[in-house]
């Protein structure tokens, strides 16, 4: 329900005066012109959900992962409906996670740009630090440096911060009566000057194509402007994904059943091996240390026919799984194999044991698979099959370990503690510090009941909303993303 109100963009009257009085496709139908099938990998599709400024979503823009003419795409694309594409705090956070895919990927950039600049009643939010709006044209400097090409689509207006998107491209298209290029519009040069001058005389195509040559092409038409892109596309020289030789294996179980394993409570963890017989090829998977630290799974696998190393919650990380998985993900570095790590954090056991020698012994385990893990120089994915708290985060890869993408099954919990578990209050006098930090938590999540606020942060689609992750996906399409 949240995909579809998401995909009707800034609602019906704004959808009407973009295709209707501007005679524009919508974004996704720019898209599919341009794609060579349908199968498009939309990046957090609910960014901005939960922070409307009016009555729609803010994000102001779709990015995603496609392929044109073979070859591998990152898309960052307008959406006009929402607010004029207007550039809000979180589209701008969207933008660059894109271009940070791009990167460490080495991925074709293709922009579509159809934006009315930075938002400005939030400029302090967007414009002056080091990850604001500025860093977009920045990172396009430094992947053009890096041999990594970007091209763009001026497909309405690009004012302000928005011209400078395609002027940095490698090369733009400019599509005519649609497509403008200015820095300020018609009614600032009206305000400055007191002239009246025209978006088309100001800023159109031919005046970008035939006079300031800021345009590389001329397109009569959309269609004719995603044609030329796909052209240009074929003379980059980019080598197009090689077709794979033959269809890999389908699960003995049916992914389809993945629905019906994802985690809704946390008391007890679910035996992680029923996830891997539905997600890996054939559901063969080669166990690394079967009788060893069996609260975390360990292992070999294909998924769609790509070799993978999977690190997968089964259980309380304890200081032999911790042991375990540190020298599995050494392993994978040294093998050049990427890793999968499967999250689905166990509540942590209560009481005096905390502070005893066991518990030391994890922490330091754990700071050794922390450690291995942030050095391992392989692809790293991520995805979040139930609740994800506290060090476990980072041990297995969480946000801050820059996983190259993290995915969120909808039943996920991302949060520093589970607001449902939280252990009781320690007799007065033991630990004075402590004591009074616990009750504020319990406090604080009492006061707000099952639908405190804590709980509310600990969603998955909180989070999904403002980019912490890669989206929110299906359970049983995990395998294909």
């Amino acid at each position: 329900e949240l995909l579809e109100r998401v995909k009707k963009g800034g609602g019906e009257n704004a959808i009407l005066r973009h295709t209707q009085r501007n005679k524009k496709l919508f974004v996704r139908e720019r898209l599919r012109l341009l794609l060579d099938c349908e199968e498009f990998l939309e990046l957090s599709p609910l960014a901005g959900l939960d922070m409307p400024y009016g009555d729609v979503p803010a994000a102001g823009c779709l990015t995603g992962i496609g392929k044109i003419c073979g070859v591998w795409c990152v898309f960052i694309a307008s959406d006009a409906t929402v607010k004029g594409g207007t550039i809000y705090p979180i589209g701008v956070k969207k933008q660059l996670r894109a271009q940070e895919i791009a990167m460490e990927n080495r991925l074709l950039s293709v922009h579509l740009v159809d934006s009315g600049g930075a938002f400005l009643p939030l400029q302090s939010e967007l414009f002056p630090d080091k990850l604001h709006g500025g860093r977009i044209f920045y990172n396009e400097a430094i992947m053009s440096a890096m041999g990594i090409p970007q091209v763009a689509v001026v497909c309405g207006s690009c004012v302000a911060g928005g011209a400078y998107v395609p002027t940095m491209a490698e090369e733009s298209v400019i599509i005519d009566k649609i497509g403008t290029l200015f820095l300020a519009g018609p009614p600032l040069v009206k305000a400055a000057t007191g002239e009246d001058v025209s978006p088309e005389d100001l800023g159109g195509a031919r005046l970008h194509s035939q006079v300031s040559g800021c345009s590389d092409h001329f397109a009569p038409s959309e269609e004719e402007a995603y044609e030329c892109i796909r052209n240009v596309v074929c003379t980059l020289n980019l080598e197009p994904v090689p077709e794979e030789d033959r269809e890999p294996d389908s699960p003995l179980y049916s992914p389809e059943e993945l629905l019906g394993l994802a985690p809704l409570g946390y008391s007890c963890t679910l035996p992680v091996k029923l996830i891997l017989s539905r997600l890996v090829d054939g559901s063969r998977f080669q166990e690394f240390k079967a009788d060893y630290g069996t609260t975390l799974v360990t292992g070999f696998g294909h998924v769609e026919g790509h070799l993978v190393g999977i690190v997968a919650s089964n259980g309380e990380l304890a200081h032999d799984a911790a042991l375990k998985g540190s020298h599995f993900v050494q392993l994978c570095g040294q093998r050049g194999i990427p890793i999968l790590f499967l999250q689905n954090t166990a509540p942590q056991p209560a009481g005096p044991a905390s502070i005893s020698q066991a518990h030391s012994n994890r922490l330091k385990a754990q700071a050794s698979m922390m450690a291995a893990v942030a050095c391992a120089a392989v692809p790293k994915i991520t995805i979040v099959i139930g609740g994800c708290f506290g060090s476990d985060s980072y041990v297995m890869c969480g946000r801050s370990f820059s996983p190259n993408f993290l995915f969120l099954w909808p039943n996920a919990r991302v949060a520093l503690v589970d607001s449902r578990h939280l252990p009781t209050v320690p007799p007065a006098g033991d630990c004075p510090g402590q004591e009074l930090e616990l009750k504020q938590l319990q406090a604080k999540t009492i006061k707000f009941s099952a639908l405190s606020r804590l709980e509310e942060e600990s969603s998955a689609f909180y989070s999904s909303s403002r980019v912490w992750d890669d989206g929110i996906i299906l359970p049983q399409d995990t395998r294909k993303v």
